[in-house]
């Protein structure tokens, strides 16, 4: 049976130390201002120290470089970073359609990466946010569902980013089905392209249009 290795996670100070060489100037002290200014989010133990993922410190090397490098704010390093993850988020969306690999995980391997407990995940389920089998889609889901449970939002009031979802994923459907369902492969292989094209396509109005919305409501 295979095993999966857990992931490390850092404490703040072996993330200091890790970026000391490229970045003499770091201090726990800058770690926690860009955190405390929204740029990292790392995770929390039960007793509230921080551990940080190599997906965090990554990300701080990428926030250290935009500072020291092109001098930009984090006002702007804040934005670009937020697009990047956008973008980044539609490609992986977008290029499991019509991909049937076996890469499922079971429910222990979700709440592992994910950083949530079970009942979390069991609560995800009700309101239909996270699905089994569990792929990687419902890790960043769950990550995501835990991070708004930070500011009191429960899966319950998230029931209608799915419903929305769904509706979205209705429109797509007949605009593409008569395509998936032909015996004609090339047919198929076309509409799975069209369907990826919109569905990055949607995903991106989605955003903008949300973006809009509370620029409107910041005044």
């Amino acid at each position: 049976m295979a095993v999966v290795a857990r992931r490390q996670r850092l404490t703040i100070g072996a993330v200091c130390e890790a970026l000391k060489s490229e970045f003499p100037d770091v201090s726990i002290s800058k770690i926690r201002y860009l955190e405390g200014e929204g740029l990292l989010t790392p995770k929390r133990t039960e007793g509230g120290y921080r551990l940080f993922s190599d997906e965090d410190l990554e990300r701080l090397r990428t926030i250290l470089r935009l500072q020291r490098d092109e001098f930009l704010p984090l006002r702007v390093i804040r934005e670009e970073l937020a697009a990047g993850a956008a973008k980044a988020r539609r490609r992986r969306a977008t290029a499991a359609l019509g991909d049937h690999a076996d890469d499922d995980l079971h429910l222990d391997e979700l709440c592992e990466r994910a950083g949530v407990e079970r009942a979390r995940i069991r609560e995800l389920e009700q309101f239909g946010l996270v699905e089994a089998p569990y792929t990687e889609l419902d890790v960043e889901i769950a990550e995501v569902c835990e991070r708004l449970a930070r500011y009191g939002i429960a899966p319950r009031h998230l029931r209608a980013f799915r419903t929305a979802a769904d509706r979205e994923a209705g429109l797509l459907e007949a605009l593409v089905l008569p395509a998936l369902r032909s015996r004609n492969p090339e047919r198929r292989r076309a509409g799975l392209d069209d369907l990826r094209a919109l569905t990055e396509a949607a995903q991106e109005l989605s955003q903008l249009l949300l973006g809009r919305t509370v620029r409107r409501l910041a005044g």
